[in-house]
């Protein structure tokens, strides 16, 4: 056996160190800081860039149609980049409100509040600042009535919609509209300065949309709305009721989209809104009749077929407009 190892330490060096005095602390794990990256892109989610995306859809053809062929420059960037910061409030702010239902839903479980990668004051913070600068930068560079119709939008959607229609009434879908319909008349009287015939036509277009476009959704997510409590209409009705009110839904905005054809457009945009609409009530036809039968519903072919359609008509419009200038 080597020295070294043969070696014995004294008593003393060999006892155990004495306890501490009082209560030992508990380590408290550390939450590693996320990469400034990582931070960025969990405050652009919480605008929900492919909802402000769709919102600027509507607005920038409404502001071509207003203006008879394009608006001018600075009035159009003002509400497409504040359209654009108002929608991302309103999204923002919903994530702080919904955050408790968000944790709970397996569809938003990944949003940064749910997920723990942002605190909730610098959400709310966030959201704020969005919504100020939004009213702020159309106030200052379209007019009040855009700035106004602004404000009363974000307040809607989230202190009207989000705190007290989501979470009482399975029509908050409906209700809701209001908020998803108000881009096309902020783009309109940014330009205008007033809310004529057209305006509302194009309000009544993306208003009687949304109710099939997110009842589609919403009975494909219908197990994480029931699970967190919200009374979605596909939560507390059958699918066949919620069927029905997507075929009448359809019908209703098809409607709405040809009355517009005698006021406002040619017959180009005429023979795009009857195929288009077609499309989209034949989709709506095609759900009720599975849920009619008790097959599997495949709701996501109307919610992605809805989406092309609001861009297929609102594009038309804006092409229409611009030919006819």
């Amino acid at each position: 056996m080597s020295p070294v190892a043969a070696r014995v330490d004294p008593p003393e060096a060999a006892a155990s160190p004495a306890p501490p005095a009082g209560p030992v602390p508990v380590p408290v794990p550390v939450r590693p800081r996320p990469a400034r990256r990582s931070v960025a892109g969990a405050y652009l989610s919480l605008t929900k860039p492919r909802i402000v995306e769709l919102l600027l859809i509507t607005a920038g053809p409404a502001m071509v149609l207003a203006a008879g062929g394009l608006p001018p420059l600075v009035p159009a960037l003002a509400v497409l980049v504040g359209g654009a910061l108002a929608a991302g409030a309103a999204n923002a702010l919903n994530c702080y409100l919904d955050r408790d239902i968000d944790q709970l839903m397996q569809r938003t479980a990944r949003r940064p509040l749910p997920a723990h990668t942002l605190q909730p004051r610098n959400v709310l913070l966030f959201g704020l600042l969005l919504a100020v600068l939004s009213v702020g930068l159309l106030a200052a560079f379209t007019n009040l009535l855009a700035a106004g119709l602004t404000a009363a939008a974000i307040g809607y959607y989230d202190l009207v919609y989000t705190l007290w229609l989501k979470r009482r009434t399975p029509y908050n879908t409906v209700a809701g509209g209001v908020c998803g319909a108000a881009p096309v008349l902020i783009g309109w009287a940014a330009v205008t300065g007033t809310l004529e015939l057209e305006a509302w036509l194009l309000f009544a277009v993306v208003f009687l949309w949304q109710p099939p476009h997110f009842y589609a959704l919403a009975l494909r997510f219908r197990d994480d709305y029931a699970r967190a409590g919200v009374p979605m209409l596909p939560v507390v009705a059958s699918p066949r009721r919620v069927a029905v009110e997507c075929v009448a839904y359809s019908w209703a905005t098809v409607a709405a989209s040809l009355a517009l054809w005698p006021v406002a457009t040619s017959p180009l945009y005429g023979v795009v809104a009857v195929v288009a609409g077609a499309v989209l009530v034949a989709e709506a036809h095609r759900l009720h009749r599975r849920a009619v039968r008790g097959e599997p519903l495949r709701p996501l072919r109307l919610f992605h077929w809805s989406v092309s359609y609001l861009t297929i008509l609102f594009v038309t419009i804006a092409a229409d407009a611009l030919l006819a200038a």
